[in-house]
């Protein structure tokens, strides 16, 4: 019963959003970006829709300062966002990271399916299930991405940099230059 409130309440929202820039889109390097913005007094929030099997099961909210939070009693498990191109699987934690992917992956005329899989846990799940999948992981300091990238048993890249997620390597290399380092590392696997 929790979960189908949370599916219902996200559809809801996502009704009342519209098609605006975002400040977290704009510190994350994507000032042009547009995505699912809620209007609220207490500042607008941007919505990513999680699907299972194309299933609007919830939503994770964005503020403007980056704080994430998912709907009460909503299915995270098995869900995602995904960034579909009809090409390659490609999965990664955080919605930054996807769009970070997919700048890179369109700089290089690849196509590709991001999937944004909101944490490392549910990256090793749905990447475990994908054949030929690869994974983009988080440099995290606790490890939590190398370790989701080799629980799932797929081959995965990652920065070299301790800390660092894709979006934070796209931020300190440029378009160009990440999408030189993604081609560099997908032509040894």
């Amino acid at each position: 019963e929790g979960r189908q409130k949370a599916a219902a309440r996200a559809a809801d929202m996502l009704r009342q959003c519209s098609l605006e820039r975002h400040a977290y889109l704009d510190g994350k390097g994507f000032p042009d970006e547009r995505g699912n913005v809620l209007a609220l007094d207490s500042g607008p929030l941007l919505l990513i829709p999680m699907r299972v099997a194309g299933r609007l099961v919830g939503v994770q909210t964005i503020t403007a300062d980056g704080e994430k939070k998912f709907l009460f009693g909503q299915q995270c498990s098995n869900a995602e966002y995904v960034i579909d191109n009809k090409g390659r699987d490609f999965f990664c934690e955080g919605y930054a990271t996807g769009l970070s992917v997919r700048a890179a992956l369109s700089a290089l005329k690849m196509r590709y399916r991001v999937h944004v899989c909101f944490s490392a846990h549910n990256l090793a799940k749905l990447a475990g299930a994908c054949h030929g999948g690869l994974v983009i992981a988080d440099n995290d300091s606790s490890g939590a991405g190398l370790k989701a990238a080799q629980l799932c048993g797929r081959r995965w890249i990652m920065s070299d940099m301790q800390g660092e997620d894709a979006n934070d390597w796209h931020r300190r290399l440029g378009t160009f230059r990440f999408a030189q380092e993604l081609r560099r590392e997908l032509a040894k696997i």
